[in-house]
């Protein structure tokens, strides 16, 4: 292990909101960038030696935030050296998550337009550089704070979300509704239902979905390991078509600072542990 990023998802495992196949107490991680030390005699496409990133679960014995971790093969990507320790394992749940929605879930295309409902995290900032680069007309909702970033990722334009009529805003802005959206704050899918043209799409990151209606496809989104779609991920960020912002770096035994620092908010940079 080099490091080990950190994320709301590690305080939903620690209060038993994510059964990883293990149950606490146990070692908290998900996501991770290291070296490989030795692999099965069944694994392919990674040797011992490797620079990987990896986002692998159910959880094999001990999570991520650990000076070992034990990991499926396929679940790995090899990380070019480009890309550092510290922003592989930051990019793995929230990219593979960003990536789920916008290609599987959405099937963003060019000429669409499409909202991220909270675009101000990392893995709404990573949803709005992954609409774009597919080439969609983004649309987000942030905070005042957070626009300018927000819109050097690629939205065209930024809705505070504070304003309770947002939805309506963008109805008329977009002549009915955009043709998708993804909700990435919590208890928000129901807004950005309304945003959301007839007989368009919705999905949601936040364990959360609204009611259906209007002929509008509801689809909650819950991260899946996945190798191959990571590797892909790895090398948008190594040609600097995609990119994720590392800010606090803690110590392991800091785990409990850190996730303090996730509930209060990170401005959309990343969190990692460094054992």
């Amino acid at each position: 292990m080099r490091a080990s990023g950190v994320g709301n998802w590690d305080d939903i495992v620690r209060t038993g909101g994510w059964d990883l196949g293990a149950r606490p107490p146990l070692a908290l991680g998900v996501e991770a960038a290291g070296v490989v030390a030795a692999v099965g005699d069944r694994v392919d496409g990674v040797s011992a030696g490797d620079r990987i990133a990896v986002h692998s679960v159910p959880l094999r014995d001990q999570g991520a935030w650990a000076e070992q971790f034990i990991a499926v093969g396929a679940d790995c990507a090899v990380l070019p050296s480009a890309v550092s320790f510290d922003t592989g394992a930051a990019l793995p749940v929230p990219a593979l998550t960003a990536d789920q929605v916008v290609n599987d879930a959405l099937g963003v295309g060019a000429g669409q337009t499409v909202l991220v409902h909270g675009a101000g995290g990392v893995t709404g900032g990573l949803l709005v550089q992954l609409a774009a680069y597919r080439g969609a007309t983004v649309i987000a909702t942030a905070s005042e704070s957070s626009a300018g970033r927000v819109a050097a990722q690629g939205a065209a334009t930024v809705v505070d979300y504070r304003q309770p009529d947002w939805p309506e805003q963008l109805q008329t802005l977009t002549d009915g509704g955009v043709d998708a959206a993804v909700n990435a704050v919590p208890s928000g899918a129901p807004d950005a239902l309304r945003a959301v043209r007839d007989g368009g799409k919705l999905a949601t990151i936040t364990s959360d979905p609204a009611q259906a209606e209007r002929h509008i496809t509801v689809e909650e989104i819950v991260v899946a390991p996945d190798g191959p779609r990571l590797s892909r991920l790895v090398q948008l960020v190594a040609q600097s078509l995609m990119t994720v912002s590392v800010g606090a770096r803690y110590a392991i035994d800091q785990g409990a600072a850190a996730l303090a620092e996730i509930r209060r908010g990170t401005h959309g940079a990343a969190i990692v542990l460094k054992p």
